[in-house]
């Protein structure tokens, strides 16, 4: 069995590689998924294990295991809120195949899942990327980005605390990524070929009437229903997509829109198993306006842990 430290998760998982298997994934049935949530003895609910299981018939069976303690950041001794493990069984025996640094896998899943959104949905000729948050995501997500749209060579990070949006564009200035820190939100907005969201709002911060024709939006945030991180007229203006039908019914952004009539659930014209496969899509044109929300999901876990695996057998391999 193989015992994957965050560091290796990282190095494995390339952007551009992680974000075609995921492509071929999709192409897939989607596996069977479950969430079980369990809240801390006698607590308020704050803390909390969760556990996503997911199976592929076949392939490969396993289950992320999260804690969510809220109070971990502010502790004498930081440590992130959320972490977690991934393990993974082999679907024909059961036998363990490996257990990975379950935030590293789902830094990498996530971005990389939005990613597969934009190379599906974005502008062939996409030059300039707004990033919105400043959490650990976002340089995942400018990376991912990157990757699928190499095209890229203006690069803007907004964040509600602009110290946290002035040190992500440090540190990945370092890294060879410049990138202009907006100081004005709708003025960012109007510039930029992909908008990328990933934030804990529950007022929208993303306005439709200001976004350029031919804008990419991509979603992250708005998980449940309290959030929502666009406002009606982008429901309205766009164009709209899903990483998975089956996991968006409780994401605040479809959600509210439709609780209040804006939109329909079959307003959504296809997700990642539609887009990857053989779809019907009218073709997306140069002038439209698409939305891509990243809802998440067990099955992604499952897929990245695949692509993980299979990165691992191959490293065994030539070094043998």
């Amino acid at each position: 069995m193989h015992l994957i430290d965050g560091p290796t998760v990282h190095e494995l998982l390339g952007y551009r590689s992680l974000v075609d298997a995921l492509r071929l994934a999709h192409q897939a049935p989607m596996p069977e998924v479950q969430e079980v949530v369990l809240g801390e003895p006698g607590g308020d609910n704050a803390r909390n294990l969760i556990v996503l299981p997911a199976w592929q018939r076949g392939a490969l069976l396993g289950a992320k295991l999260v804690t969510v303690f809220p109070e971990n950041p502010s502790r004498a001794e930081p440590v992130p809120a959320n972490q977690g493990i991934y393990a993974a069984f082999d679907a024909e025996t059961g036998t363990p195949v490996m257990v990975a640094d379950g935030t590293a896998l789902t830094l990498r899943k996530t971005a990389a899942d939005s990613a597969l959104g934009a190379d599906l949905l974005a502008r062939p000729d996409a030059r300039s990327l707004l990033m919105i948050g400043a959490g650990a995501l976002a340089p995942h997500v400018i990376s991912a980005m990157l990757a699928v749209r190499p095209s890229i060579n203006a690069i803007r990070i907004w964040n509600r605390t602009p110290e946290r949006a002035k040190e992500i564009a440090a540190a990945m200035a370092r890294d060879g990524f410049p990138i202009e820190v907006a100081e004005r939100l709708d003025d960012a907005l109007c510039e930029a070929d992909i908008v990328s969201s990933a934030t804990m709002a529950e007022v929208p911060l993303i306005h439709g009437d200001v976004l350029r024709p031919g804008c990419h939006v991509n979603l992250i945030g708005g998980w449940n229903p309290q959030m929502r991180e666009v406002d009606d007229r982008t429901i309205e203006r766009a164009r709209l997509f899903t990483d998975s039908r089956s996991q968006c019914g409780s994401c605040g952004d479809f959600l509210q829109p439709v609780e209040s009539g804006v939109m329909t659930w079959d307003d959504i014209e296809a997700d990642l198993f539609e887009l990857c496969g053989s779809s019907n899509l009218r073709p997306i044109s140069p002038q439209d306006i698409t939305l891509f929300k990243n809802c998440g999901g067990g099955h992604l876990d499952l897929f990245v842990a695949q692509e993980l695996i299979r990165k691992i057998r191959h490293r065994t391999k030539a070094n043998a």
